[in-house]
């Protein structure tokens, strides 16, 4: 799962991304040293000190955990291929994100990704790996209502039943 995820996010979506700002290298290098440091973390755990039972691949825990990181997974991938689209290219200026859970929240992508986390945590049933997943939901949800608060401010067509992270809900 955190394989599957890293090698997505750093090997084929960089590849993928059409344009934009280019990243502040003061973000790149604390987002490249936390990646280094939280994969360690969890690889180390995961391959030295984890203890699992003989079934666990086949407890309802792992798989419920797996499930719920591949349709969070499939969700921040869809909801990518949505962000990098909206503009043709040559095109210019912000437009309101359309389709897939972007109908109900602001931050689709935030939203999968999170689940992505909290499965691999169910998953992997180890503090660090839930350490992670609360981490990532602090941050990325404080992402979401300032995404959301800025499409607010600069769309006046933005859809006011639209929520910032969870539908229907927040």
């Amino acid at each position: 799962m955190y394989f599957c995820h890293y090698v997505q996010r750093s090997l084929i979506y960089p590849f993928l991304i059409r344009g934009g700002k280019s990243t502040p290298f003061a973000s790149f290098a604390l987002a490249f040293v936390f990646c280094i440091y939280n994969g360690y973390l969890q690889t180390r755990y995961l391959s030295h000190y984890a203890e699992y039972p003989s079934g666990w691949v086949t407890h309802p825990a792992f798989i419920l955990g797996g499930l719920l990181w591949l349709f969070g997974w499939l969700i921040n991938v869809h909801s990518d291929h949505i962000l990098r689209n909206l503009r043709q290219p040559g095109e210019t200026g912000y437009k309101i994100p359309r389709g897939g859970l972007f109908e109900f929240i602001s931050g689709a992508n935030f939203f999968g990704e999170i689940m992505e986390w909290a499965g691999f945590a169910l998953a992997g049933n180890s503090i660090h790996s839930l350490a992670f997943a609360i981490f990532t939901m602090v941050v990325l949800a404080s992402r979401a209502v300032a995404h959301h608060k800025w499409y607010l401010s600069k769309f006046e067509d933005y859809p006011k039943s639209r929520k910032a992270l969870v539908p229907f809900v927040f």
